[in-house]
């Protein structure tokens, strides 16, 4: 799939724990645009709409490429991870699921940030928990550049700063409690979908411009090489302008918040496939990158 032109990446060198902005760019990271110095991206995004004119004209031809760099999480970190759930045709189709006369209003969770988020290349814990059941979702992620409060979908685009891949991890076994004080209480969407490294996130953040309609791209994810989904941003249900807009009814949309849009058809769970330690998982989002994680023991 097409390769984006740059995208901004955060990255660490030798045994770093600090992260630098940079931008990739034909599989090499190149020291970031000027203005970004010394900033973290979610520091970038804070000063969005000063920065984003400028580097709409930037290229990183003649940049110095860094030398030992290696892949962070884009960001560090996401003030709200908010995804919307059963957001495309054909996974809802694979559900079992009767398709809707009319699309039906998003709803969403959250996952916690500082502990779910991941980035390219990084391990993904499974839960130490018996008969586990951990699953995939392949997700184009919006990243917000300016903030905002109750959006109409009309004014949502301008509050995007660009999009990422994402992994929506999902343990299947753990939706409901094993032990509800009563049926009313059932649902557990923290162990569901919050668990530590659920959130992979990545390669970078490719702005927005750089996307004319993030409403046509391909989405697929593979394991093993195995490919299991194979879509297009075209199947969703809830078109991104309207998920922005309802997102920002229920919170404050921030500068660094990133929406996950959902899934399509290819899920684990109506084949009864589940991931496990050693799986090698690639989300590729054309025109946004590659995104890959390895499947770990605990």
């Amino acid at each position: 799939m097409t390769p984006p032109e740059w995208a901004l990446v955060q990255y660490r060198v030798d045994d770093s724990e600090k992260v630098a902005v940079g931008v990739s760019t034909n599989g090499t990271v190149v020291q970031g645009p000027p203005g970004t110095e010394g900033l973290t991206l979610m520091e970038v995004l804070g000063r969005w709409d000063a920065l984003a004119p400028q580097l709409r004209d930037w290229t990183p031809a003649g940049s110095d490429t860094v030398a030992g760099a290696r892949l962070a999480p884009p960001l560090t970190y996401p003030g709200k991870v908010l995804c919307a759930g059963a957001n495309y045709w054909d996974h809802i189709a694979e559900m079992g699921c009767e398709r809707p006369a009319e699309p039906a209003d998003p709803f969403f969770f959250l996952k916690p940030s500082t502990t779910s988020v991941t980035g390219p290349g990084d391990q993904v814990p499974l839960p130490a928990h018996p008969g586990s059941r951990v699953d995939w979702e392949a997700e184009l992620a919006v990243v917000v550049g300016r903030g905002g409060r109750n959006l109409t979908p009309e004014q949502a685009m301008d509050h995007v700063a660009g999009y990422l891949a994402a992994n929506d991890i999902s343990a299947r076994d753990r939706i409901k409690a094993a032990n509800p004080v009563a049926d009313p209480f059932a649902f557990d969407w923290l162990a569901h979908k919050g668990q530590d490294g659920f959130c992979p996130l990545g390669p970078g953040m490719v702005p927005a411009w750089q996307i004319p309609d993030p409403q046509n791209l391909r989405i697929r994810l593979s394991v093993n090489g195995v490919l299991k989904q194979d879509s297009s941003t075209a199947q969703m249900m809830v078109k991104i302008p309207e998920v922005i807009a309802a997102a920002s009814r229920l919170t404050r949309l921030e500068p660094g918040d990133v929406i996950l849009t959902g899934t399509p058809a290819g899920v684990g769970l109506p084949r009864g496939e589940f991931l496990a330690a050693g799986d090698r998982v690639v989300v590729e989002i054309e025109g946004i990158g590659l995104l890959e994680n390895t499947v770990v023991a605990t």
